[in-house]
């Protein structure tokens, strides 16, 4: 018990530091809380998830490409034909310009 002691009062003085900090930018913020974002921003954050999860899958698929063949292309082909049916709906939408 004595070991997480020191813990214990790590995480009580930290609790009670973010208490006392200013907002995340340094400063207090100004105007109202419920502030609505703009559609944009959620397509950028969906586009940025699903092109992460696409890397994240397409990195095992590339290490054992040699020895997978074409059984490796065959698994993968459905998946490369969402994500590139994906990328273009988010196209036509306009996800990918920022400024319209």
């Amino acid at each position: 018990m004595t070991t997480y002691v020191p813990l214990l009062i790590l995480f009580i003085i930290a609790a009670a530091e973010e208490k006392m900090i200013p907002y995340e930018c340094g400063s207090e913020s100004t105007g109202t809380k419920h502030v609505k974002l703009s559609v944009k921003f959620y397509m950028t954050a969906i586009l940025f998830v699903v092109l992460d999860v696409e890397v994240v899958l397409f990195y095992p698929w590339i290490v054992t490409f040699r020895e997978t063949g074409w059984k490796g292309i065959l698994i993968m082909a459905p998946f490369l034909v969402l994500l590139v049916v994906g990328l273009l709906y988010e196209w036509r939408k306009g996800a990918m310009e920022w400024e319209r």
